[in-house]
């Protein structure tokens, strides 16, 4: 009976020292993805990107509980307990012809993550070339010891949207003379903002661009940017021209092209027009000669002058305009003096000179011919029915003089007959 009660006795204290060690679960650790961060937010075929993912422990109180008896008095001790993380990967998803949206990498034996505790970790993403464009969803898959596996879908769009560039004003013909202004504008017509920009017209013989490129920090979700550049022709002819258009979708470059055609034409448009000049002035007078000048270009003009050129005494000796918009036209008149004159026909030459940017040009000469005569000249008027009145107008003077001439002589001689009567009668 000793050795039984002996054998009891042993049995508890056994039973006792056991249940120190076995544990006490509380709850199971609850892995989830928390937050992702998808970079570029939409995909375009062949691109390249990352995805950044937050990976959490949710469950907050997991912990193993023991108790450690000695003698007559036991303690209980707790311990967290986490999740050990031995794979993190992710599966590809693909489209009808077997392109893929894929992560180049997985990462092993992570670590053990604890309640509440998460870490980002990040993977390269790549949307294969000549994928057809939708909504992907390659799935995240997390491999946890002892533990239930997490699998989770990530959203990826892939897009074959562009930057479109758009003339929105470029003429089919531009003058030699000067330079023309021509306008794009760069359309952004993805769902989401596209970076650095840059628009650059490929070089070609006989045209010179300012600027050599423009570049666009940025440009929204459907906006849209104007983009102007200014063309100088060397040369006539029809001429091919060429811009590219570059763009940043995250890190990834892309490039499109538009083409124009331009044909350079010996062409006024900025030059003058006769409004009223004389036929004939008579010698050691005046006359006076006014034209119109007009600026037919895309753009503003400066230092405006018409200046005439001939060895006539002419005032002023240049007419300065200043400041011309485009579609301006302003009148410049000028008087001619024929005091230094032969009789006979001479010529007078007006020329219009600008500034346009850091550039000075001149038109050709816009030229006219004149007579110096002893009869009083007249005037070409822009009315033909002025003119032609003016012209068909009897000399009232020359007409009524040898009348004028003749009744005096007939009052003298009346007189004088009178006289000397008188005379002979005394």
């Amino acid at each position: 009976m000793k050795n039984k009660g002996l054998l009891v006795v042993l049995f508890i204290l056994l039973f006792g020292t056991i249940s120190c060690f076995v544990p006490n679960i509380c709850a199971d650790p609850s892995i989830i993805i928390y937050d992702y961060e998808l970079s570029p937010e939409v995909f375009m075929p062949g691109d390249s990107g990352t995805l950044t993912l937050t990976i959490k422990n949710a469950e907050t109180t997991n912990t193993i509980a023991s108790t450690s008896t000695s003698g007559s008095s036991s303690t209980v001790y707790t311990d967290t307990r986490g999740a050990e993380i031995s794979n993190i990967w992710i599966t590809a998803a693909t489209d009808s012809q077997g392109k893929k949206v894929k992560a180049t990498l997985n990462y092993e034996d992570t670590g053990c993550l604890a309640p509440a505790a998460s870490f980002d970790i990040t993977f390269k993403i790549i949307a294969e070339e000549g994928i057809s464009e939708g909504l992907y969803f390659p799935l995240v898959r997390i491999d946890i010891e002892t533990y239930t596996d997490v699998s989770f879908p990530i959203p990826i769009k892939v897009s074959n949207a562009t930057i479109d560039l758009i003339s929105t004003s470029v003429p089919s013909k531009i003058s030699e003379s000067g330079s023309t202004k021509i306008t794009f504008s760069a359309v952004n017509n993805r769902d989401t903002i596209v970076n650095n920009i840059v628009v650059t017209p490929k070089t070609i013989d006989g045209i010179e661009f300012t600027p050599a490129s423009v570049f666009i920090e940025s440009i929204n979700s459907d906006s849209s940017e104007d983009i102007t550049f200014s063309l100088k022709p060397t040369e006539k002819g029809v001429k091919n021209l060429s811009f590219d258009i570059s763009y940043k979708n995250g890190n990834n470059i892309h490039t499109s092209s538009v083409n124009e055609t331009i044909e350079i034409i010996d062409t006024l448009d900025v030059g003058s027009v006769f409004t009223s000049l004389p036929r004939s002035i008579k010698k050691g007078e005046s006359s006076r000669i006014t034209l119109e000048v007009y600026n037919a270009k895309t753009e503003y003009i400066t230092g405006v002058m018409v200046t005439p050129i001939s060895d006539t005494i002419i005032l002023p000796s240049q007419y300065f305009i200043g400041s011309m918009d485009p579609d301006d036209v302003f009148s410049a008149s000028f008087d001619i003096y024929t005091d230094n004159l032969d009789y006979g026909n001479n010529t007078i030459e007006f020329e219009v000179s600008f500034k346009q940017g850091n550039e000075y040009y001149k038109t050709p000469t816009l030229s006219t011919t004149f007579s110096v005569g002893k009869n009083e000249g007249t005037n070409f008027q822009r009315s033909e029915s002025t003119s032609v009145d003016t012209q068909n107008q009897p000399d009232i003077l020359g007409i009524c003089l040898p009348v004028i001439i003749a009744i005096v002589a007939i009052i003298a001689i009346v007189i004088l007959f009178k006289w000397k009567k008188r005379r002979n009668n005394g």
